[in-house]
């Protein structure tokens, strides 16, 4: 066990538990701390453990299939937790189990398949993680399309980074039209060497901007396409 602070003192502030640090939980806890959250790190691998070591905020190796073990690491004091145990179907579920009974903790869970994905959500686990496949998603709308960034949310909404189409470049955007003919709304924009701001009826749209679209995942990628 390595720490900078007890694991009772970290659940008691803005913090998170992970649980298995592969490469998925290793890489969430890092930029976690990274950001200013203080993380308890746990893995059943003493060579992963020691890797971590003064890295986070207190990292510990533990059987977390065994109830006592999560309490006696204050779990049940945690308000977020996420499961990122990928390579042992078994210990993903048992320790997701044993989580929810506490009821308390926000669960996310990483699912290394369908099937794994669907047994989390019967347990319960509001929030199922599918990193390859939403990466591999987010990618394919890249890949298709002249975007240059892309979130996709549930219910069929996206927003998209890309640029004006021509026929709007040196426009006021309250002049386009763009919300009625495409269903998209602009949201934001950057000009070359500043930062991004919030968009208003005003704001004149140049050939060299990047500008954010929110709207249906459909019209947004056909937007998108218009450069």
């Amino acid at each position: 066990m390595f720490s900078s602070r007890p694991a009772d003192a970290i659940a008691a502030v803005d913090s998170v538990a992970v649980i298995g640090l592969g490469r998925f939980g290793g890489a969430l806890a890092l930029e976690l701390e990274d950001a200013g959250t203080e993380v308890l790190g746990i893995d059943d691998d003493e060579d992963v453990v020691q890797s971590y070591n003064g890295r986070l905020t207190h990292v510990v190796r533990a059987d977390t299939t065994k109830e006592e073990a999560l309490r006696q690491l204050s779990l049940p004091d945690f308000d977020r937790v996420v499961v990122g145990i990928g390579s042992d179907l078994e210990a993903s579920i048992l320790t997701t189990s044993i989580l929810l009974r506490f009821e308390r903790p926000t669960i996310w869970a990483k699912a290394v398949s369908e099937p794994h994905a669907q047994i989390l959500s019967q347990l319960g686990v509001e929030r199922v993680i599918r990193p390859e496949q939403d990466m591999g998603r987010r990618v394919a709308h890249l890949v298709r399309g002249t975007m240059l960034d892309y979130v996709e949310f549930e219910d069929n909404f996206a927003m998209v980074k890309t640029r004006p189409p021509r026929e709007y470049w040196d426009r006021e955007l309250g002049t386009t039209g763009i919300r009625a003919r495409h269903g998209v709304t602009v949201v934001a924009v950057k000009r070359r060497g500043g930062t991004w701001d919030y968009t208003t009826a005003a704001t004149t749209l140049y050939d060299d901007d990047e500008i954010i679209v929110a709207g249906p995942t459909d019209k947004a990628e056909h937007f998108s396409s218009l450069v």
